[in-house]
This record gives structure tokens, sequence and C-alpha cells, in this order.
């Protein structure tokens, strides 16, 4: 797909949510978002609180996964 999208011309590709597989194909972790609409209250709340947990966690895998990637970090401390 990278090199498809290189070739085509693509700004970006997108190769779906989850999976630290991803990384040996060259796909770097990314925030995708998602938006629904629960009926019942109570449900509603139990559902917020686990995505409160949950998306400490995801953003904790995200960093970590970066960290494994191919790519290095720029660092603005130079001069």
């Amino acid at each position: 797909a990278i090199e498809f999208a290189i070739t085509n011309g693509f700004a970006r590709i997108e190769a779906g949510a989850q999976g630290p597989h991803k990384l040996a194909r060259g796909y770097m972790p990314v925030a995708t978002h998602s938006l629904h609409w629960i009926k019942e209250p109570s449900f509603r709340e139990a559902v917020r609180d686990f995505l409160d947990g949950e998306t400490a966690e995801v953003l904790r895998e995200m960093d970590l996964l970066s960290e494994m990637g191919p790519f290095k970090k720029q660092r603005n401390d130079a001069p």
C-alpha cells in the first residue's frame, strides 16, 4: 500500500486501527476518533468510565510503539 501511495501521489493512507504488527510494514501509530451516542444513561456512564482508562492506556501504548518505530525523533534543543 505504501509503494502504491507513493507511485500514485497519495499524501496519506489508512492502514486501519490497532495492530503493533503494522510497525514492521512502516505504519506508525496514529490516534483515531469515533463518536457514538448511547441512549441508556447508566450504560453511557459505564462506557465513559471504561474509555477514560482505555484512552490513557492506548496513548501509553502509542508512545511505546512510536519509540520502537524506524523513524528518529528530531531534537528541538540543538543550537
